[in-house]
Formats: structure tokens, C-alpha cells, sequence
């Protein structure tokens, strides 16, 4: 039986452990970095918090005898991919990335892009007021560069610390989000720019679609450089590679 690794953390990598519960030739478990408070947790065996990087998951890798892996984490958790690459190579285990298309701008919406947080931080300058960080908690202290904004943070877990801004709405809540819901919600706060990470998917693109009716400007954080990693896109063809390894 092939021992596999996923990776996971995103909606795609839910569905993948789903589909390879009870699987006949495929012994596959779930790996999670532990940075939210009350994860989704998938239907196969379980491990959370890191693994003291490149060399602690080779090691790992080494002593479960796993034979191929899957890194379905976030696009924009590039130390985590960095750390995978290195490891597979190092022991010698096959890898690949399931990943999801990025979000591609139609001709009604009004995209900024950027290339990082920080720049995202000095593009709201000019943007009007009212800015929506749909960004998760752990980079939105970069906007402490541009803190005379009244901003509305949303996330799974609450910011630790939370960033020094004067007049920062915080609102926890876990997508999916519904298009009437985003409009509502901007609505109500006033919205005038959104700022989001371009991670792809239908979980929160409800978001870009409300940005495009009320005709906000988006600014658009592009995702990091990748590792050169062979990707698979989607569920089915994961699984496909995962039956052919074996």
C-alpha cells in the first residue's frame, strides 16, 4: 500500500483526503501547520503543527516511509512549498502541488496589482477611506504604514498581536461567502477598496464579484514565485497520480 502525505489546509485538500478515506491502495494522512485555532479537520489521520523545516520533514518523511507527496497548502504559504521542495528532494520522495487557478480580472472589474503586503499597504493611500483586508491575520501589520484608514479586518482567528490601526473593525468568519452577503457587508461598513490575495478558488470569490457591481477598485496581492514544483489540477487528477505511484 502507498504511504502519502498531504499537505493540507485548503478546501481542495479537504476534498483530496475525502476522496482517498478508505481508499484500497492508498494510505494517505494529513498534515497541518496549526495556524488556525479550530481547523477543519479532513476525514483521514491527522498531525498538527510543523515540522522543524526542510531537514525535520525529510526526516519525517524518511522514518513514516512515505513514498509521494501532495502539497495542497495555501498559494501564499510559500515557506511551507519552499520547505516541501527541499525535503521531497532531500529524501527522495516524489512531490507534487495541487494547486487552483489564480483569479483573472474581467473587463468590468478595476485590479490593482501588487506584488507584496507591503505595497498593497502604500496603494490604499490614494483609494478612498474605507478599506476591506480580506487578506486572513497574519500580514495585515503591514498596513500599520497606512494607519489614518478605517479599516475591516476579516478573518478565521483574530490578529496576534492586533495591529496598531485607530479604527479597525475586526469580523471573524470562515467562508464560504455568498455574493448578497459581500454586498451587504460592504454596504453596511461603507466599503470604498478591497484588498485581497490572489488565492484562486470559489470559497471567497464572492468578494471580487461585490467589488465589481458596487465598482470598487481591488488591489490585488499576485502570488510568490513557485518552486519549479509539477502541479496537478484538481482532485481527480491527484488521485490519479497518487493510484499511478502505487
Amino acid at each position: 500500500m502507498l504511504k502519502a502525505l498531504i499537505l493540507g489546509g485548503t478546501t481542495e485538500a479537504t476534498a483530496l483526503a475525502k476522496r482517498l478515506a478508505g481508499h484500497p491502495r492508498i494510505d494517505a494522512r494529513v498534515s497541518l501547520a496549526g495556524r488556525t485555532k479550530n481547523p477543519v479537520l479532513p476525514p483521514l489521520p491527522t498531525r498538527i503543527g510543523g515540522f522543524g523545516g526542510a531537514e525535520g520533514l525529510a526526516d519525517y518523511l524518511r522514518a513514516e516511509g512515505i513514498a509521494a507527496v501532495i502539497d495542497a497548502t495555501h498559494p501564499f504559504a510559500a515557506q511551507i512549498s519552499a520547505n516541501a521542495a527541499l525535503a521531497c528532494a532531500r529524501a527522495g520522495v516524489p512531490l507534487r502541488l495541487l494547486t487552483r487557478p489564480a483569479w483573472a480580472a474581467g473587463p468590468r472589474d478595476r485590479w490593482i496589482a501588487v506584488p507584496d503586503m507591503a505595497v498593497a499597504a502604500l496603494a490604499v493611500r490614494d483609494l478612498g477611506d474605507a478599506v476591506f483586508l480580506t487578506i486572513g491575520r497574519q500580514e495585515v501589520a503591514a498596513f500599520e504604514a497606512t494607519p489614518d484608514k478605517r479599516y475591516l479586518i476579516r478573518a478565521v482567528d483574530p490578529p496576534e498581536p492586533m495591529p496598531a490601526l485607530p479604527r479597525a473593525t475586526l469580523i471573524l468568519d470562515r467562508g464560504p461567502f455568498t455574493l448578497a452577503g459581500e454586498l451587504a457587508l460592504m454596504r453596511a461598513h461603507g466599503v470604498e477598496v478591497v484588498v485581497s490575495k490572489n488565492s484562486g478558488g470559489h470559497a471567497t470569490d464572492a468578494k471580487l464579484e461585490a467589488a465589481r457591481e458596487l465598482g470598487l477598485p481591488v488591489v490585488m496581492v499576485e502570488r510568490p514565485a513557485g518552486n519549479g514544483v509539477a502541479e496537478l489540477r484538481g482532485v481527480a487528477e491527484a488521485v490519479e497520480w497518487l493510484e499511478g505511484m502505487g
